[in-house]
């Protein structure tokens, strides 16, 4: 196993190179770089893209004169060359990327362009808030889905079954945009009941509450974000779990289980549970990586949140190249990561795995 492990380590090194690289290809095609950007700044512009010429550079494209930027004119030439020599893009694109990939070996992400920051301490300031809402919307999905799960397995085709596939479904169907639109005009003081903060995730005066106070009021602002990011990840995994136990129940082992006198309990979560939740646990990564990196996107600026999604949305918008891959380099790193972590998990579920055969 330990040669497993090492073997899944080292092929970090090469994905997060091909996962850099493509981002990096394709940014030397988008519109309207962080020249532009600036440009628009110092001449008031309010829209960039329409003062980039047809075809013309992106901002990783590098190099290039005064004559790239039609947004430019008016401005002195040695305007935009400093611009280039301090964005970096009087560079050839290969050495820029050459130059990047190794700093961000050495965890050197730079600073952002836009923010006076370190990248490093820009992604510490906002990773708080992106966990907080990715690891207690995965616990409550896991809480309410896997229980859930099997109990429809086991009464499959009830009443209690019907009824529960429909609310499912129906929170399937819900966009988690749509739905914290809808938990917040019903309550967070939207056209009914003002039971919950409107937005953030404490209030003004939490420096000066006391532990107690400072709990409940963390969990009083998280309350609402997380239950509309867990709405999806919950009917997934709960049609996940009930399916998997539905396939294990039926297989023949439980059969024989149950003709040896054995209880509906015992053979329950004595022998279906562990091989029926290998493919739950499989869904980990994904699910957590979801919330953690996807649909905290919306849910955080719907509920005015400052965490990684928006940061990355603002970053895009802006053109912060640090910021973007910075902040891919480090949710690459962590999803692979956490991949090799749910190798593991497997192992412990199941002692019979053994991945060291496999790959053999």
């Amino acid at each position: 196993m330990a040669a497993y492990i090492l073997r899944r380590l080292l092929l970090i090194v090469p994905t997060l190179i091909g996962i850099m690289l493509i981002n990096f290809t394709l940014t030397q095609f988008v519109p309207g770089g962080p020249i532009e950007q600036i440009v628009a700044r110092v001449q008031g512009e309010g829209d960039v893209f329409r003062n980039i010429a047809g075809g013309g550079d992106a901002g990783m494209g590098g190099g290039g004169g005064m004559e790239e930027y039609a947004g430019a004119r008016g401005l002195p030439p040695e305007f935009i060359e400093e611009l280039e020599r301090e964005f970096g893009f009087d560079k050839p694109p290969v050495e820029r990327f050459l130059s990047m990939m190794w700093g961000y070996l050495r965890f050197d992400f730079g600073e952002s362009w836009f923010r006076s920051i370190s990248v490093v301490d820009l992604v510490i300031e906002k990773m708080p808030v992106s966990i907080s809402l990715g690891l207690w919307s995965t616990l409550l999905a896991y809480i309410i889905s896997i229980p859930l799960g099997i109990r429809k397995a086991v009464r499959d085709g009830s009443g209690f079954d019907t009824w529960t596939s429909s609310v499912i479904i129906v929170g399937y169907a819900i966009p988690g945009f749509l739905f914290a639109v809808m938990l917040m005009v019903l309550f967070a003081g939207g056209s009914y009941w003002q039971i919950f903060p409107l937005r953030g995730l404490t209030s003004d005066n939490w420096e000066t509450l006391s532990l107690w106070g400072k709990v409940t009021d963390y969990l009083w602002h998280i309350t609402l974000p997380v239950i509309a990011s867990t709405i999806a990840s919950f009917a997934t995994l709960t049609l996940l779990t009930k399916n998997s136990f539905l396939d294990e129940i039926n297989k023949q082992y439980v059969m024989t289980a149950r003709a040896k006198g054995l209880t509906q309990r015992r053979v329950l979560y004595g022998h279906v549970f562990r091989n029926a939740m290998l493919i739950v646990i499989a869904g980990f990564p994904a699910m957590f990586l979801g919330v953690f990196f996807g649909a905290s996107i919306l849910i955080e600026t719907i509920f005015s949140l400052d965490g990684l999604g928006r940061l990355g949305f603002e970053a895009a918008v802006q053109r912060d190249y640090p910021v973007i891959f910075g902040t891919l380099y480090v949710f690459g790193l962590m999803g692979l990561l956490v991949g090799i972590l749910s190798d593991l998990t497997y192992v412990l579920v199941d002692p019979r795995i053994d991945f060291e055969k496999r790959a053999g």
